[in-house]
């Protein structure tokens, strides 16, 4: 069981480095939002959110899936657990919303008045919601 440990502490790293592009991405898009005036500006911006996209939160997000899931194989029992069964709708959700992010990207890259700036304020908030959940479940173990 000493490699569980391991597995955990790669997929408590993952979670983190996954975290940090949900929560930093929308803030790009509220910065490419609010200065779609300025070409430069936003050039710049565009490349950032594909690099962070593509080279920070995908393979993060992959990262935590798979040392997850390895966690479940190694401890199936979990499984039958509700506090497991709820973190899992949310890191479904999360998932979601990942994917919505690079719909976003895509959209913004070819019309940058798809969203207000306050829009991706809000919805900057979603991951977050999702995240405190996810460790609530976890840590406490409400049932």
């Amino acid at each position: 069981m000493e490699y569980y440990r391991w597995i955990l502490a790669f997929h408590i790293m993952s979670f983190i480095s996954w975290m940090a592009a949900l929560f930093y991405l929308p803030r790009l898009f509220v910065y490419h939002r609010e200065h779609s005036d300025n070409e430069g500006f936003v050039e710049v911006v565009k490349i950032q959110e594909y690099k962070l996209y593509k080279y920070i939160a995908n393979p993060a997000m992959w990262a935590t899936i798979i040392s997850g899931g390895a966690m479940l194989a190694i401890n199936p029992s979990y499984l039958s657990s509700g506090w497991m069964i709820a973190k899992l709708i949310l890191v479904a959700l999360l998932i979601a919303y990942h994917y919505s992010l690079e719909y976003h990207r895509r959209v913004l890259a070819e019309n940058p008045n798809f969203k207000s700036g306050k829009f991706y304020r809000f919805y900057n908030e979603i991951p977050t919601l999702l995240m405190i959940g996810i460790v609530i479940f976890v840590v406490i173990k409400p049932f």
